[in-house]
């Protein structure tokens, strides 16, 4: 198509005035107290001589006009502030003895642009008045001072602490290693020490503000698989049950998704992570729904598996009863101490995959074990693969999934349940005990809709 240059000027201005309205941060529903993120750093402060340097994300991470605005999220569980250009340092708890006044530590924001604003509405910023209470800092400077300011602590520090790099799944570059190369530009005497770890093993244990976000999230996640049993049958496409989902988390307060949703029909629910949606969904399909909700930043991970006409087939219900009885087997043995390890005395997988592997066969007469492709689960959190250490065991304030699985590309045929539980002291608390995984009670609610829409059409 082609326009005039005044035409092009004025789609050009609407295109910058659209983009950068959705380029401005969304903030959480609710967060913390001030004094938890505070704790939070105190207790890193102990575990690093030196100072420990952090930037969050500018804001530039993505072009997309798509693109909404969200903290990364280590630099959000340590301040509990989603605004773009934001830094932190946080001075070790035996600070440089040659300057004693020195703050404990220095959160950055940028400064006022009240032009900015015009466009993002009113932002907060370095000289705003009361920042300090707003923000839980007593000691808050403009974003371009981070600069000088570790050129300075370079005098007095030969390590700095930071979160290094790495190659992980969802493991943060190129923002780190942009950052670390910036540290290494700006003071290239200043050996870098890595504070991940122990900012994730913080993260491990979720406090109890935390676990209410989790449960927001949870039970929002399971108002949105109920509408999908309610609406799922032969007919519609799986983007359709995939956009119900997801009006359901943001009408009830989610500031967007956990994850891409997964609904996956027929042959594509023997893919782990579908996200094409793109299959009209056939009469004798088994349809796999991994979609959860994030509020607060916390996100749920609930899977349910349906039969699109609603009601399972002989087999359907066979390979779904083995998942479920295998879940029930992990639920069973969930306490501190087990593991995700895959062999381990203390392994809630290694007892999920035994009882898959000893009830029922495939086609050929082999054990199904076979099919169960990935893990049995994982924390979750601000990221929806939260820290989690599969060999190391679970501790009371986990909050993790239990996810068995059986996969039989040859039959179109795959079953995923998952569920979320909080560790505790003794066993765990099922959190989202309260969605369904009966196949007698999910049938029963498809067939009560199914009759409801077949009255509403008379």
């Amino acid at each position: 198509m082609i326009r005039s240059r005044a035409a092009r000027s004025v789609f050009a201005s609407f295109a910058v005035l659209f983009a950068t309205q959705l380029a401005s941060a969304q903030q959480r529903r609710e967060r913390e107290p001030n004094s938890v993120y505070a704790a939070r750093r105190a207790s890193l402060a102990a575990e690093c001589e030196g100072p420990i340097v952090l930037k969050g994300f500018s804001g530039r991470e993505e072009f997309a006009q798509t693109y909404v605005f969200a903290q990364e999220n280590n630099f959000y569980y340590l301040t509990g502030h989603n605004e773009e250009e934001a830094g932190l340092i946080i001075l070790p708890a035996r600070k440089n003895p040659a300057a004693p006044n020195d703050p404990s530590e220095i959160f950055f924001l940028p400064r006022k642009d009240p032009a900015r604003e015009k466009w993002n509405g009113v932002r907060m910023s370095s000289a705003d008045p009361g920042i300090e209470t707003i923000t839980g800092f007593t000691t808050i400077k403009p974003s371009e001072e981070i600069r000088a300011t570790v050129e300075n602590l370079a005098k007095s520090y030969p390590t700095f602490c930071t979160i290094l790099p790495y190659r992980y799944e969802n493991g943060g570059y190129p923002h780190e290693k942009e950052f670390t190369d910036w540290l290494a530009l700006v003071v290239p005497q200043i050996k870098l020490k890595d504070i991940r770890p122990q900012i994730e093993a913080q993260r491990q244990i979720k406090s109890s503000g935390e676990t209410a976000f989790l449960q927001k999230a949870i039970d929002l996640s399971g108002d949105a698989h109920i509408a999908a049993m309610k609406m799922m049958r032969p007919g519609l496409f799986e983007y359709q049950i995939g956009a119900k989902m997801v009006e359901v988390h943001a009408m009830g307060g989610s500031e967007a998704e956990g994850y891409a949703p997964i609904v996956g029909a027929g042959p594509n629910s023997t893919a782990l992570h579908y996200d094409k949606l793109s299959r009209k969904i056939e009469d004798g399909d088994i349809v796999v729904l991994d979609v959860g909700a994030q509020f607060s930043g916390y996100s749920a991970d609930i899977t349910r598996t349906l039969p699109a006409n609603g009601k399972f087939s002989a087999r359907q219900r066979e390979i779904y009863d083995i998942v479920l009885g295998a879940q029930n087997a992990a639920i069973a043995a969930i306490k501190p101490g087990m593991n995700f390890c895959r062999d381990d005395k203390n392994s809630l997988f290694k007892i999920a995959y035994n009882y898959i592997n000893t009830h029922g066969k495939d086609l050929h007469g082999k054990p199904l074990g076979q099919y169960f492709i990935h893990g049995l689960g994982h924390g979750i959190g601000l990221d929806v693969h939260d820290p989690t250490e599969n060999c190391k065991p679970l501790r009371p304030g986990m909050v993790v999934t239990i996810e068995p699985g059986i996969y039989i590309p040859e039959e179109n045929l795959g079953v995923r349940i998952e569920d979320d539980f909080l560790v505790t002291e003794s066993g765990a608390r099922f959190l989202s005990e309260k969605l369904p995984r009966d196949p007698a009670t999910i049938e029963k609610i498809m067939a009560e809709a199914a009759a409801e829409r077949a009255h509403a059409n008379r």
